[in-house]
């Protein structure tokens, strides 16, 4: 609820303090005294966008502050919360104009935004009237304010929209990425059919590449070892040892013992020659290899080491992986399952929002009929009995909160053509449709400060005072302020401000003033009768308050 604002230094007005009350609100005053400039500075102070030059002429900076009371749950602390504002029973927003054009905010004494500012503005304050493009006007909020009416239940059908669309997200995920799967099970299929048909065993690299270096390496000294054994065999060096022996043998008889250290001499060295012999023989069958496992021995080496260059890895690691592009291949075809998983899921989803969906619409369509009986109901006393009010609910794509469409639509006479509101009635005409909807559209419980801008222009007598219950009924349970001229509607009040102008010392300022009982009286007479208050436009006025 608005319960204070004061204005300093803005446009025709020097100081102003308001107290505002609960219920309903009237700012009443000759046409030109400034009641239109208390909305221009709520405004101004709510973040609104408004005329550019509002400082009075003179001051060097214009100010103005509202004050609120903000209860528990006040859809409004969601807003100060977000900002980082502290919110306690009381907000206080403040806002000053400088005179050179520059604009500054205050919340609770924190400095805020414009945005902030506006944000807060839509859950404390609701301007109806015939530039009411912020409320009923705006075709955007008209499926909302059908499903409030209807007191509907969004949460299941947006869960079931959510899932649904995650579900499907994840799909279209898969969807795309299924021709790198395809292309990627190709390549691990080529691969693991590589790697099976080598089988490569772990250190197989290097058994392979110590049996290729002997294999190499006896290639090399075979034949010099060959040749070796055969300069000491019989046909080599133990021959011409042994014919040696034997010629000695035959002369030592006649040598005198001459040749016996020679001939044992001999005898050792064919000992120790045959021992060289034997170890060189030996050394010759090692080195015997077949050429072909040579080869057979390099081509396997070299495919080993080649598969692991392919694959960026060791040729020791190329056994564990196998085992990795296995898991990756079968992986693949997990995914395959899961898409054939997720679009069974997908299906059921549908099924689920789409069950939703109808019913949400069919629900609306109800509440739609509703409303229209229960704007006919409003619009008779208003005097536009012949208005057809129609609330269309229309196929739209689908959408986390259904697939329809709302818009208020009206006829002001029949058989003419239904349009949008702000199309088809007049200002007057409007004026009350907005009225009638809002009444019809009531919840109770209003957390919003519901402002009327001359919502009565056009109309009086029985009109009016249709005008003014209907605007104190909404005050049941909300508090209304509204600039009205209907003496009919501003004896319904619980609180009444005159609006003013006074011209002092050349200066033209708008003043406001809380009215008394008997002020009021006057006031309302004032406005039965025009300058001249008779003391039967007072007993009218009395009458008008009584039957409040």
């Amino acid at each position: 609820m608005l319960r204070e604002l004061h204005i300093r230094d803005i446009l025709l007005i020097d100081r102003l303090e308001l107290a505002f009350g609960p219920g309903l609100n009237v700012l009443t005053g000759e046409t030109g005294a400034g009641k239109s400039i208390l909305l221009d500075c709520l405004g101004f102070v709510l973040g609104w966008r408004g005329r550019a030059e509002l400082v009075r002429s003179g001051a060097d900076q214009g100010e103005v502050t509202a004050v609120f009371d903000l209860p528990a749950g006040h859809p409004a602390r969601e807003v100060l919360t977000e900002a980082g504002i502290e919110a306690g029973a009381e907000l206080i927003l403040r806002r000053v104009n400088t005179a050179d054009g520059r604009k500054s905010a205050w919340i609770n004494d924190r400095r805020a935004s414009g945005e902030v500012l506006r944000a807060l503005s839509e859950r404390l304050v609701e301007l109806h009237g015939q530039h009411d493009d912020r409320g009923l006007l705006n075709p955007r909020g008209h499926r909302l304010l059908l499903d409030a009416f209807a007191g509907l239940d969004l949460g299941p059908i947006r869960k079931a929209w959510r899932d649904w669309r995650q579900v499907e997200a994840e799909i279209e995920t898969l969807r795309r990425e299924s021709d790198a799967r395809r292309t990627e099970a190709e390549f691990l299929a080529h691969a693991l059919q590589e790697l099976d048909q080598l089988d490569p065993q772990p250190e197989e690299d290097a058994a392979l590449d110590a049996a290729r270096r002997a294999m190499q390496g006896a290639e090399r000294i075979r034949g010099d070892v060959a040749r070796a054994l055969a300069a000491l065999g019989p046909d080599g060096a133990e021959g011409a040892m042994l014919d040696a022996s034997r010629w000695l043998e035959g002369a030592a008889e006649q040598a005198e013992d001459r040749l016996n250290a020679p001939l044992q001499a001999l005898s050792r060295a064919l000992i120790e020659l045959g021992e060289a012999y034997s170890g060189v023989e030996a050394a010759v069958e090692a080195m015997e290899f077949d050429p072909a496992e040579l080869d057979r021995t390099e081509e396997r080496l070299f495919a080993l080491r080649a598969l692991a260059r392919k694959h960026d890895v060791l040729p020791d690691d190329l056994a564990g992986l196998a085992d990795e592009l296995r898991e990756r291949a079968a992986a693949l075809g997990d995914s395959d399952a899961r898409l054939d998983d997720l679009q069974e899921q997908a299906k059921r989803l549908a099924r689920d929002y789409d069950a939703l969906a109808q019913a949400l619409t069919a629900s609306r369509q109800e509440a739609a009929q509703q409303l229209d009986a229960a704007m006919a109901h409003e619009l008779a006393p208003l005097k536009m009995e012949r208005a057809v009010f129609e609330t269309r609910v229309s196929p739209a794509e689908d959408g986390p909160e259904g697939r329809d469409s709302v818009a208020f639509t009206v006829a002001t006479n029949p058989g003419a053509p239904a349009g949008a509101l702000d199309k088809i009635a007049s200002g007057g005409e409007l004026s009350r449709f907005l009225l009638a909807l809002k009444v019809s559209l009531a919840r109770g419980n209003d957390a919003l400060t519901m402002i009327f801008d001359e919502i009565d222009r056009g109309v009086g007598g029985a009109t009016a005072d249709a005008v003014g219950r209907r605007l104190a009924r909404l005050a049941h349970d909300a508090q209304v302020l509204v600039v009205t001229h209907s003496p009919q509607v501003a004896a319904l009040g619980a609180t009444h401000f005159r609006v003013a102008k006074h011209v002092r010392d050349g200066m033209t300022t708008s003043e406001v003033q809380a009215l008394d009982d008997q002020a009021r009286v006057d006031e309302i007479a004032r406005m039965l009768s025009g300058e001249q208050i008779t003391d039967v436009a007072r007993e009218a006025a009395r009458s008008l308050i009584a039957s409040g």
